[in-house]
């Protein structure tokens, strides 16, 4: 690929995204975040004075931010999958699925002893 083919494929990429604006707009806790952040940079409560603190806020906020982010992504990637797989034929999310496998013992909560108590106090080797 060529220096200039290279230059066009970033300009056509830069035509067709969005303004930050305009893509914040869809990502309203995204948005306040990054006004909260900017609060922090810009010292808008006026009470940051030491440069460690700043640090330590700016660094819970970005924290946050991630969470927040990664939390609204993934919520958006299952969106958009459910819609994928709702219009599948074949694709049912709202039956049960039936059991492959029964229980064999009748009572499944209790200890599955290889030999009862009544059988081990009659065999000598248990003494």
């Amino acid at each position: 690929m060529s220096e200039r083919d290279h230059f066009s494929l970033v300009e056509t990429a830069s035509i067709r995204k969005r303004s930050v604006d305009e893509r914040l707009k869809d990502l309203p806790e995204f948005k306040a975040r990054i006004e909260r952040l900017l609060d922090v940079v810009e010292n808008a409560a006026g009470d940051i004075v030491k440069a460690a603190e700043a640090e330590r806020r700016v660094i819970e906020e970005l924290r946050q931010m991630g969470n927040e982010v990664l939390h609204g992504w993934a919520l958006r990637q299952q969106q958009k999958k459910e819609q994928e797989f709702g219009g599948k034929p074949g694709v049912n999310r709202k039956e049960k699925k039936p059991l492959l496998v029964y229980p064999i013992r009748e009572n499944r909560n209790r200890r599955a002893d290889l030999y009862s108590r009544t059988s081990r106090s009659r065999d000598p080797t248990f003494r």
